[in-house]
């Protein structure tokens, strides 16, 4: 039998340690600018960092504004640390050459002072770019959006358009698509490149325009339209003002980082977190993000352990049910943490009406049901089996426990499935994030559904009606 091929995958160049190598060393100016343009500017990036004041202000010189720029565009952190090393005026440069979003994020940054000073300093069309970006809320599609795109009018002819885009493409390279207007600034429409540069001089623009071209508004949500954003595979989507004037653009790259972000605070709150958690984040700030929810299950323990101790005849008298108690809260929690998941993806999706709200509510119910009955019957048999074979008691005694067990798994899953659907509903309704109705929440819930319905059912069916004790 011939030997089975291992395939691994290769690994992934790590080329910081050879950019430091080649900033750090003596390498004639013009020749080092040469070797540099081989990297992208996300790997340039990521050395800064590691790199000494003198060697980043040299790297610096050497690359120019828009290189630095375009580099610049790329840090998450400590931006206002390295802006500082150059000249006003030179950070005011390297502001200006940014795409407008871009600069919008850095100087996010920055302190006010520092901001406010770059923001004296450069031109008067990149601070109206900046101060549009700036004037819509984080969650609006405004502020996501960059004013780096190529617009020409509906009343020009073909070659007029080429022209216009020649012109325009100096300062903007976001020309894949092209965006239309008339004489007002209102959007018409859109054409792809390819087609305009294979249209004939005399052919009428009019007939290359896609009229029907997606567009959002700037005043809309992130919420509201990332389906929409995610549905339509173009590079960019238009973003207009009510009245439908082109302010500006969001880009495929732009979709993906809200995509990301969305996720991420989606992971953070089913967490049990307010907000996404960053590594470098304070101490007391990480404490402040976590104690609210943590005293809030911490009363909420104390209920489910109040609870327990109502039933402690029944732990005093059938002491070998608390081996199973675990299995119980385990399979319930995990069941309402499912339907939980599939609800706030249903409700992130789509618009639910008041039928299909039921409808999924009765999905999950029937789901719960059935899943609680395989694993409830599969429990009395295997648990019944384990009880007279290994603890050696009577058949009765053995599956009176597991068919109580087994039954508080189908009661258990059932009602955890309800709640895991009804929760995030409830609060969608309130005009809050069900992701709040997160994992520990829904946890401690289920726990206190499964320890009434175990121990409640084990002192009703075995305690008051069999007698077992």
């Amino acid at each position: 039998m011939a030997d089975k091929m291992i395939f691994s995958e290769p690994e992934r160049p790590d080329y910081e340690p050879e950019l430091i190598r080649l900033i750090q060393s003596d390498l004639p100016e013009d020749a080092l600018r040469e070797q540099l343009g081989h990297y992208h500017d996300n790997d340039i990036s990521n050395v800064l960092s590691s790199l000494l004041p003198a060697e980043r202000k040299r790297l610096y010189r050497v690359l120019g504004v828009d290189a630095v720029s375009d580099i610049f565009a790329y840090l998450e952190e400590d931006v206002g640390i390295y802006l500082a090393e150059l000249d006003s005026e030179k950070a005011a440069d390297i502001i200006e050459n940014m795409d407008a979003d871009d600069a919008v994020d850095v100087l996010e940054e920055l302190e006010d002072d520092q901001s406010s000073e770059l923001i004296r300093l450069i031109d008067a069309e990149t601070r109206h770019d900046i101060t549009l970006i700036r004037s819509y809320n984080e969650r609006e599609l405004g502020s996501l959006m960059t004013t780096n795109f190529v617009a020409i009018r509906n009343d020009y002819t073909v070659k007029q358009a080429m022209r216009s885009l020649v012109e325009q493409a100096a300062d903007n390279d976001n020309i894949s698509t092209i965006y239309v207007t008339n004489e007002s600034g209102v959007f018409c429409g859109a054409i792809n490149l390819p087609d305009l540069i294979v249209a004939r001089q005399n052919d009428e623009l009019k007939s290359l325009i896609t009229t029907s071209f997606p567009y959002v508004y700037a005043t809309e949500t992130v919420d509201d339209c990332l389906e929409q954003l995610k549905d339509y595979s173009e590079d960019s989507i238009p973003v207009l003002d009510n009245d439908k004037h082109l302010l500006g653009i969001i880009t495929a790259q732009d979709i993906v980082e809200v995509v990301d972000e969305q996720m991420s605070e989606d992971y953070a709150r089913f967490a049990g977190l307010t907000e996404e958690e960053e590594l470098n984040e304070p101490l007391k700030a990480s404490i402040k993000k976590r104690i609210p929810w943590l005293i809030t299950l911490l009363f909420l323990g104390l209920f489910v352990s109040t609870i327990a101790g109502m039933f402690e005849q029944v732990v005093a008298q059938l002491t070998l049910i608390v081996s199973f108690q675990s299995l119980i809260l385990g399979m319930a929690g995990n069941v309402g943490t499912q339907s939980l998941a599939v609800t706030i993806r249903v409700l992130v999706d789509e618009e639910l009406e008041r039928g299909q709200r039921l409808k999924l509510v009765l999905k999950e119910l029937r789901i719960g049901f059935v899943n609680g009955l395989l694993l409830g019957s599969l429990a009395f048999a295997l648990i019944g089996l384990y009880i007279y074979l290994v603890k050696s008691r009577s058949p009765m005694f053995s599956f009176a426990i597991s068919g109580c067990i087994g039954l508080s798994l189908l009661v258990a899953m059932i009602i955890s499935s309800l709640m895991g659907t009804v929760i995030p509903l409830f609060f969608h309704k309130l005009k809050v994030d069900p992701a709040v109705a997160s994992g520990p929440l829904i946890s401690t819930i289920n726990d206190l559904i499964a320890v009434i319905t175990y121990y409640g059912l084990a002192w009703v069916l075995l305690l008051q009606v069999m007698h077992l004790a």
